[in-house]
């Protein structure tokens, strides 16, 4: 498998866009995926939300749109939620597996419930990752808080077991949410950073991603690591970092 964790593939998060975008082309992510994509592609994507099958359905449109316009061929496109959850048993017939954006815990209690992890370790095509995707992408995923009231509340669990495809900690979007107030505090300084005692959090803000093949690690574009209560960059945009 060769996995693209990306924030987004395409356009900036909270950005409107007047019409259709192609995949970004910044950090040499266009141009790896088209090294990799095969004609005709099979494209499987798995929400986040199983029961969000309007948003779905939109997702699979945008599709549609995105792939053409990158000059990425395909020739189907299926969308797993709650209307289609065997189809995460027919892994072995799609080129490309999407894992969509959205709720972390919500995400990651629909990947438990269809297997995704274990249908995963014999998949081996091309995975592409999408914000909560990508954090549900570690073995142990950081659900850093989002919605109104989960950082302020005792039951509400920051730490889950994920896909297992890497072991690092992802937060995307940085560049659009390291300013953030939730529950009247600042969601890194004051949130973020208490949690990343003894861990390890790797910001990226959309248009770099982290890179996985043939067992390598490789961060492409600016990434902030965030340890201990501090915060650094470790990699440029335009610049790549391989992992240990």
């Amino acid at each position: 498998m060769i996995a693209f964790l990306t924030s987004t593939p395409s356009g900036a998060y909270r950005r409107e866009e007047s019409s259709p975008l192609p995949v970004n082309s910044a950090n040499g992510l266009l141009d790896r995926l088209r090294a990799c994509w095969p004609q005709d592609a099979r494209i499987l994507t798995i929400a986040a939300d199983p029961d969000a099958h309007r948003i779905n359905d939109s997702i699979e449109t945008w599709y549609y749109s995105l792939f053409p316009l990158s000059g990425l061929s395909f020739s189907e496109v299926r969308t797993c939620d709650s209307r289609d959850e065997g189809a995460v048993n027919d892994l072995w017939r799609y080129n490309v597996v999407i894992l969509s954006g959205g709720h972390v815990p919500t995400q990651n209690a629909f990947f438990h419930r269809i297997g995704l992890r274990e249908a995963l370790q014999s998949f081996d095509g091309i995975l592409i990752s999408i914000s909560a995707g990508t954090m549900n992408c570690a073995d142990t995923v950081y659900a850093q808080p989002e919605m109104d009231g989960e950082s302020n509340d005792p039951d509400y669990c920051r730490y889950l077991q994920g896909l297992g495809l890497t072991e690092r900690m992802i937060l995307p979007h940085y560049q659009a949410v390291c300013n953030d107030l939730l529950d009247g505090r600042r969601l890194f300084e004051d949130i973020t950073y208490e949690d990343s005692y003894g861990h390890e959090f790797f910001a990226l803000p959309d248009g770099s991603y982290l890179l996985l093949e043939d067992g390598k690690e490789t961060i492409c574009g600016e990434c902030i690591l965030i340890r201990d209560g501090r915060a650094e960059q470790i990699c440029s945009d335009g610049e790549t970092l391989r992992l240990r």
